[in-house]
Formats: C-alpha cells, structure tokens, sequence
C-alpha cells in the first residue's frame, strides 16, 4: 500500500494542553486560539481574500494518539456519545482511531496577523490539543458547506450543558490568580464553558470522584454533580 506524504503548514497552539476536556466536536465553546505557520507558509501573501469568509476549515493530523497502530484496521470503535460501551463502525463516527490520522474541523476565523516574523491565524471554536499539526486550511462555504436538513444520527442534539460552580477555597484561589495577573477573566470564562459540557468518559459516574485537568496554563480539580460542575481548585 503506497503511502500519502503531505506537509505540515502550521501548529495549533491552544488552551487544550492534554486531550481530557477537549469538546467533543468544534464550537461548542468559544476558545480563541491562533495557528503558528512555518516556513514557506508563513506568508501573507497566501491569505490574501481570507477576511472575506467567517469560517474556516482546518485539516489536521491527530499527533498523540499513543495507542493507535496504524498497521492494524480497527472497523469498529466506541464512540464517547454512546457510553464507550456500543460498538459502530470507525467511518460512522470522529474517532481518532482511523486507517488515516486525519480531522476536519470548522472554525470562525477572527483574523491574520504578522507578529515578529510569524504569521498567526486567529481562530474560534478550535477543538484542537496545543501543539497539533496543521495540513490545511481551506474557506467554509455557506451555500454548499451547510445542509439545513441533514440528518446526524446519534449526535444529533447538541450535549446537555451542566452548570459550573466555584468552591469557597476555589474562589479564593481564582481572585489571587487574577490579581497577579496568572489568569484573565477570559480564561475563567472559557473554561467554564468546558467544564459544562462534562468532560468525563460518558461511562463514569462517581460523584464523589475528583477529576483533574491542564487548561491555559492553569490546573483544574473538579467533581462532578448530577446538574453541576463544581470546581475544588486551580492552581
């Protein structure tokens, strides 16, 4: 089997420093983050027209899968959205285990900018780990990119948001981090919007379990609650 070789035109660089937490699927919280293009890419002249579209497509590379073989062809795979527990078909499902490491997500553009000598593509909405290689960037296209009707299966509802609530230890915690400056209000925002959709595997249950998670530089505990997310500590 002959194999595809295609290039790497940027690095996402983002808030999402482990997969734990990541949304499921693009804009369901609305993360800023920016693609660093390397060399020959990183020239303005090839975004050249790109303000005029809102959205973007990014085609990239899953890059830490750590138990993926890709020697061996896994057909069927548990989707998180099911419980992890039923099994369907891996080109009936996003899953990361595919015959190609390959993801396609839509996000808005916010803007190009030129920093030193970098050229960076600002985004929102990424579903991207810090660090993931980039192989494309393509415009969305409203006319022919969105279908109204379609149909989605068992994703066909957007995931139940749960509320986010601070401990008093937690609270605490957050003001001193604002008032040094190690964490804006625009990460707290952005985090809570992650923390509501319920990062746990669709399988876990314990209410009494204390979770942890690297977001935007910062270290999250949490625990769980039937309606609720309540957040123990960040540091």
């Amino acid at each position: 089997m002959s194999e595809l070789k295609m290039p790497i035109i940027g690095y996402m660089k983002s808030p999402y420093r482990e997969k734990f937490g990541i949304p499921r699927q693009p804009n369901l919280v609305q993360v800023e983050s920016y693609i660093e293009m390397v060399e020959p890419y990183n020239d303005l002249l090839a975004f050249e027209g790109i303000d005029d579209f809102s959205h973007l497509w990014l085609i990239w590379q899953f890059h830490e899968n750590k138990n993926a073989d890709s020697t061996k062809f896994r057909p069927q795979v548990r989707p998180p959205r099911l419980g992890g527990n039923q099994k369907i078909g891996v080109f009936a499902t996003r899953s990361m285990y595919r015959p190609s490491p390959m993801g396609l997500s839509v996000v808005q553009l916010k803007g190009v900018k030129k920093v030193g000598k970098s050229v960076r593509v600002y985004v929102v909405g990424s579903d991207l780990l810090d660090g993931t290689p980039i192989l494309d960037i393509k415009p969305y296209i409203q006319y022919s990119d969105a279908v109204m009707d379609a149909q989605s299966g068992y994703a066909q509802d957007e995931p139940v948001r749960k509320q986010v609530i601070w401990s008093e230890a937690a609270e605490l915690q957050k003001a001193q981090l604002i008032g040094m400056g190690s964490l804006g209000m625009q990460t707290v925002l952005e985090l809570q919007e992650v923390l509501s959709l319920d990062p746990r595997p669709a399988y876990q249950h314990d209410e009494e379990r204390v979770y942890g998670m690297l977001f935007g530089g910062c270290n999250v505990r949490f625990k769980v609650l039937e309606l609720q997310i309540k957040i123990l500590e960040i540091t």
